[in-house]
C-alpha cells in the first residue's frame, strides 16, 4: 500500500472520497495507486497515469466534483487494467503501436465500464466501446455484449490498419481489401485524414478503419504515459497483472449492484507465467541427472541385512547412482521466419543459463528447407545471438528434426514460426518456441510455448 500522505494530500483526494463513498470496494481500487500532483510550469494534462501513479495536473482543480470523480475513475481503470503496462508489452510483440490509437482502445473500454454510474461525469467528448466498434468496423454490438468479447489487444489490432508499415504484406493486403468494402465515401474521408496525418508527423499513413477512429479520438487528451515507470521483470509483470485482477474480482462482487464495473470485463488483466519459468521447467525435467542401476554396489537394505533374510541367502540387490552421461539439448532455429532482436536475445541466455546450471551440451541446428549450420557447445558457451533470420520463405522441419535426432538428445527444443511440415516424430519431446504474433500456429506434436 502506499503510503498515507500521498493518497490524502493531492488535487484528487475530494474525488476518491466520493469513488469510496458512493461504490466502497470498486472505488477503494483507488487506493491501490499511488497519486502525485504536478507543477503549475510542467506542461502536463488535466490527468494521466504510467500505470502505477496518477499524475494531476493544475486544470484537475478547476472541475466540478462529479467531473473530478469521472476522470479519477477512468485512471484508477487504467491502472487496475495495466493498460500503460500492455502498451509496452505489445509494442514488443508488433514493433510499431500508435499510441493515440492504442489510448483511444483503452479509453473506450474503461468509459463504457463506468457509462452506468449517475454520481460521476464523464467527458463530453467521451468515446463508448459501441460506437468505436460502429463507426470504425461497423460492427453493432450492445455495450454489455462487447465489453465481454473485446479486450483492448484485440480491439486494437483490428483498427490498426496503417499503410506502408513494414509488417507482412499477407496482413497488409488483407486489412486494405476490408478496408476497401467499406464504401467510397468512408474511404474518400478516410484517406484525406490518412494524407493530412501523414504529412503533419510523417507517421505511416492510415487505412479506413484507422482514420475513423482516430477522427473519433479528435478532442480527447491522450493520458496513458507508458514507459515512464519502467517495466520489471517478466515475473513481477505477471505477479502485478494476477495481484490487479484478483482485486477488480473481488472489488466487483463486494459491491454488488453499486459496482463501478458494469459488467466483469473480457480485458481483465491477463495471468501467464512467464515463458522463461516454462522453458525451465519443461528442459528442467528431461535435463536433470537422473539416478541409474549400480551393479558394483550392492542396495542400502541388502547391506543392512548383511544379504541374508534369517538363515537364508538373500539374492544380490542392485543399488543406484548417478549417471555419469551428460544431458544433451538440441535447439533448432528456423531462419525462415523473424524475432526481434531483443527478444532473441533473452531467449539466448536463458538457453545459456539452462545448460550452465544443469551442465548440458547443447547442439545447434540452423537451417529453413534445409540444415544450413550444426554446432556444438560446451554447457552455458552457446552463441544464439549472431543467428540472423531471413523474415519469410517456407520451412520443412523434417531434416532439422532429422538431423537433431543423430546428435542423440534428451529434448529439443524448436524457435520457429510453425510455418512447415514435420513428416518426422522424434522419440525424444519437443518444445515449439514461438513468438506471440505466431500464437494462434498448431503444433504438429510435442508442446508449445509462446515468447512473449
Amino acid at each position: 500500500m502506499p503510503e498515507p500522505s500521498s493518497v490524502h494530500l493531492h488535487r484528487g483526494t475530494r474525488a476518491v472520497q466520493r469513488l469510496v463513498e458512493f461504490a466502497p470496494s470498486t472505488g477503494g481500487l483507488a487506493l491501490w495507486a499511488h497519486h502525485r500532483d504536478r507543477a503549475a510550469d510542467e506542461p502536463v494534462p488535466t490527468i494521466a497515469t504510467d500505470g502505477h501513479t496518477i499524475w494531476y495536473g493544475p486544470a484537475f482543480e478547476a472541475l466540478t466534483l462529479p467531473q473530478q470523480a469521472g476522470l479519477v475513475a477512468h485512471e484508477v481503470l487504467h491502472v487496475a487494467l495495466r493498460h500503460p503496462q500492455r502498451y509496452s508489452e505489445l509494442q514488443q510483440v508488433v514493433g510499431d503501436v500508435d499510441l493515440q490509437l492504442f489510448n483511444l482502445c483503452a479509453d473506450a473500454i474503461v468509459d463504457s465500464t463506468l457509462s452506468h454510474l449517475s454520481w460521476l461525469e464523464l467527458p463530453a467528448a467521451a468515446v463508448t466501446l459501441d460506437r468505436l466498434l460502429a463507426a470504425s468496423l461497423g460492427i453493432e454490438q450492445t455495450l454489455d455484449k462487447a465489453l465481454l468479447e473485446w479486450d483492448v489487444e484485440r480491439l486494437y489490432r483490428e483498427i490498426d490498419d496503417r499503410r506502408q508499415d513494414g509488417r507482412d504484406g499477407k496482413r497488409q493486403g488483407r486489412k486494405q481489401q476490408e478496408g476497401s468494402e467499406d464504401g467510397k465515401a468512408a474511404k474518400r474521408s478516410s484517406d484525406k485524414s490518412a494524407q493530412e496525418s501523414e504529412n503533419a508527423s510523417g507517421q505511416q499513413a492510415d487505412g479506413p478503419r484507422a482514420a475513423r477512429a482516430r477522427s473519433l479520438a479528435r478532442g480527447l487528451v491522450p493520458d496513458l504515459l507508458p514507459g515512464r515507470q519502467g517495466a520489471g521483470s517478466p515475473e513481477d509483470e505477471a505477479e502485478a497483472s494476477r495481484e490487479w485482477r484478483e482485486r477488480l474480482l473481488r472489488a466487483h462482487a463486494g459491491d454488488g449492484a453499486h459496482s463501478m464495473l458494469r459488467t466483469l470485463l473480457a480485458d481483465l488483466p491477463k495471468t501467464r507465467t512467464p515463458w522463461e519459468q516454462v522453458l525451465r521447467m519443461q528442459l528442467g525435467r528431461a535435463l536433470s541427472p537422473r539416478a541409474e542401476v549400480s551393479w558394483s554396489r550392492p542396495a542400502r537394505s541388502y547391506i543392512a541385512n548383511q544379504g541374508r533374510m534369517g538363515s537364508r541367502r538373500m539374492p544380490f540387490e542392485p543399488g543406484w547412482s548417478q549417471s555419469k552421461r551428460v544431458p544433451r539439448l538440441a535447439v533448432v532455429v528456423d531462419v525462415s521466419g523473424s524475432i526481434d532482436t531483443t527478444l532473441m536475445e533473452r531467449f539466448a541466455r536463458e538457453i545459456e543459463a539452462i545448460t550452465r546450471r544443469l551442465e548440458t551440451g547443447l547442439v545447434l541446428i540452423v537451417g529453413d528447407e534445409r540444415v544450413q549450420r550444426v554446432e556444438r557447445f560446451k554447457p552455458g558457451q552457446s552463441d544464439l545471438r549472431g543467428i540472423e533470420f531471413q523474415g519469410g520463405g517456407g520451412t520443412d522441419f523434417t531434416p532439422l528434426l532429422e538431423e537433431a535426432d543423430k546428435h542423440l538428445p534428451d529434448i529439443g527444443v524448436v524457435l520457429t514460426d510453425l510455418d512447415g511440415p514435420a513428416r518426422f516424430r522424434p522419440h525424444w519431446p519437443v518444445v515449439w518456441a514461438v513468438t506471440e504474433k505466431d500464437a494462434h500456429a498448431e503444433a504438429p506434436f510435442g508442446r508449445k510455448i509462446v515468447l512473449a
